[in-house]
């Protein structure tokens, strides 16, 4: 058994905080309560918690100096190294995600959630060939992304350089791990791991076979840092270790990002849940909204760009909603339709208004009939997420004006919302999907991982 996972089994009995399906796991119930609910102590993390994210930082710290300094064929061997590791590893991985898997199932963890966490020896496969993706992209770090010269003779030249340490909080998907490693260590920067403790003997084997590969490419196993026993109140002090951690990226469900963007005062990218729109205007070609629906809903519905509602112009409901639901029945999707909905389709569910604003992550879909364009726009701009929106039509003039006027990371035409993900977009992996406006907005990847700063170049110039 692996190094991480021998530590693993030693605590377990003696932090059951730590144990599957114990306190830190699903982030959204344990984190959820707000800062004037818990004591001091709570909001910041126990002393015993501080000090594991200061030690760990520490370490990361270090790390982050090395690789900062990493040239792009080293970190590129690195990521090689790291891929042909989880590779050589899917014994021990698939192993350890029996272990996590069984422990959900008999806690009574719903269908989506099993599947969130189930791992497969081709799922392994595409997480190395997304590490391996990697190393073939250009390197991120030390680029010059402007350059100019002022009246007075200063040279100045705004360039990448990686944050440093970086902090990610994520619920129960085993591929965050490797994703987030990786892509910190082409960016430059070490990763601190902090994942649910439902995937806890998952991440750990994960970790074990990256930290395998990192040594065999030279390179220090600090690079990645998981963060595996100090619970919630470690999840609180990683929120609070300002100047330890450079930036915070928070992965999961609503309660866990509402908690991490409320409560840190470390710097937080802030990923967004999806409550994605597929709109099917009065000129969609019926055969190709019937299409991007099924795909949207029902090729892995348990993501965040995974389409929660469709919207249909009166004009062709009665036309095409019957055997778009239909379709959908036969893939298992449950309807919930408004009213119009439900006299076109009577076996559908009727829909209540938190239907319109739930993201269900599973085979449930929302159906709603609208008058035209300008109030899809408006449903979206009420009950959207900013994620990903999709206008189905042959009208370039509406489309033109969905996508200028829906406020969302990605808004597509004629395509379905899955396509929102750093691979789809040739990123090379993701560290989420951004629904914020500073910094970064939609599928994070290399680009969006590095800081820069400014080298200012003169002879002898002193300001007046």
């Amino acid at each position: 058994m692996d190094k991480l996972r021998i530590e693993a089994k030693k605590t377990e009995r003696a932090c059951a905080c730590c144990a599957p399906g114990g306190a830190d796991g699903g982030y959204d119930q344990v984190m959820a309560g707000s800062a004037e609910n818990q004591s001091a102590s709570e909001n910041t993390g126990s002393p015993n918690a501080q000090y594991a994210v200061h030690e760990a930082a520490q370490r990361a710290r270090k790390a982050a100096g090395f690789l900062a300094k990493a040239s792009s064929t080293a970190k590129n061997s690195a990521l090689i190294s790291m891929a042909q590791a989880l590779e050589a590893s899917f014994a021990s991985i698939l192993e350890a995600n029996e272990e996590d898997v069984a422990a959900a199932r008999s806690t009574g963890y719903p269908a989506a959630f099993i599947s969130r966490l189930t791992l497969s020896e081709s799922k392994i496969r595409g997480m190395a060939g997304a590490v391996r993706a990697l190393a073939t992209l250009p390197d991120p770090v030390g680029r010059v992304l402007e350059a100019f010269e002022r009246p007075n003779g200063l040279r100045i030249r705004k360039v990448s350089v990686p944050f440093g340490v970086v902090g990610v909080i994520y619920e129960s998907r085993p591929n965050v791990t490797s994703d987030a490693a990786s892509i910190c260590l082409k960016s430059g920067s070490a990763a601190i791991l902090k994942g649910g403790s439902e995937s806890r003997q998952t991440n750990l084997a994960i970790v074990s076979a990256l930290h395998r590969g990192l040594e065999h490419a030279g390179f220090p196993t600090d690079s990645v840092v998981y963060l595996d026993a100090a619970g919630r109140a470690g999840v609180r002090a990683m929120l609070h270790a300002r100047s330890l951690i450079d930036l915070l990226i928070p992965r999961g469900g609503a309660g866990l990002i509402r908690t991490v963007v409320e409560e840190a005062s470390v710097p937080v990218l802030e990923t967004g849940v999806g409550n994605c729109h597929v709109y099917v205007h009065k000129d969609a070609d019926p055969e190709m909204a019937a299409s991007i629906i099924l795909n949207a809903k029902c090729q892995n519905p348990s993501v965040c760009n995974a389409a929660e509602t469709v919207l249909v112009d009166r004009d062709v409901a009665g036309s095409i909603l019957p055997d778009i639901c239909e379709r959908l029945r036969c893939r298992g999707v449950e309807i919930r339709g408004c009213w119009e909905t439900a006299s076109v389709v009577p076996w559908v569910i009727q829909a209540t208004e938190d239907d319109w604003d739930t993201e269900y992550l599973s085979l449930t879909l929302a159906i709603k009939v609208v008058d035209d364009l300008e109030e899809a726009i408006r449903h979206i701009a009420k009950h959207g997420t900013g994620h990903s929106e999709a206008i189905v039509t042959q009208d370039e003039k509406a489309a033109v004006r969905f996508q200028a006027e829906v406020d969302a990371a990605c808004v597509y035409w004629n395509a379905s919302t899955r396509f929102t993900d750093g691979g789809e977009f040739g990123f090379g992996g993701e560290m989420g999907i951004s629904t914020q406006k500073l910094h970064a907005r939609g599928p994070v990847g290399l680009n969006e991982m590095v800081a820069y700063k400014y080298l200012v170049s003169g002879s002898g110039q002193v300001r007046q």
